[in-house]
């Protein structure tokens, strides 16, 4: 996971994968009442929260839980959000869903962790809402998983 072993990845400083699933499941329970977002997961597959779950999981450091166990990929999960058309206020709801439910389950608040959290947040909403303005997927299939750790910006000159 993490070549050196005095800095922990973002997935080991928020603990385990329970810790994950707790986020998710609640956060989505929060999305599917939203009168804003909820029309957009309301017909979710049973899988999609799992699946939201282990990608960022394995973007903050778990492993390949997304590519891996769910034989997911960067482009797959780019692929869901083709064609969706979402809004600026919708990315919005679903981060402040997010955060709030982070806030309530009592995710580790250290600035640190938190600017690292919301930095990959606001980077992947951000392009989420770009990729589901297009008709067709951008995105190589052999493309990495992105990786995020405790302080990189992405550019958009950068692939992840």
């Amino acid at each position: 996971m993490n070549d050196n072993k005095n800095i922990p990845t973002l997935f080991e400083w928020i603990g385990d994968i329970t810790t994950f699933e707790t986020l998710f499941t609640k956060f989505y329970d929060k999305v599917l009442k939203d009168d804003l977002i909820g029309g957009l997961f309301e017909h979710m597959s049973p899988e999609h929260v799992n699946h939201v779950t282990h990608f960022i999981a394995e973007v903050f450091g778990a492993g390949e839980l997304y590519s891996g166990q769910d034989q997911g990929s960067h482009a797959k999960m780019i692929g869901k959000h083709i064609g969706k058309m979402l809004t600026e206020q919708q990315r919005q709801r679903w981060m402040n869903l997010l955060i709030q439910t982070a806030d309530e389950i009592g995710l580790k608040s250290d600035p640190e962790f938190r600017s690292a959290f919301v930095g990959y947040l606001e980077w992947g909403t951000r392009i989420a809402v770009i990729n589901s303005q297009l008709t067709t997927n951008p995105m190589n299939e052999k493309a990495p998983m992105p990786t995020w750790g405790w302080g990189e910006t992405k550019g958009p000159y950068l692939e992840s």
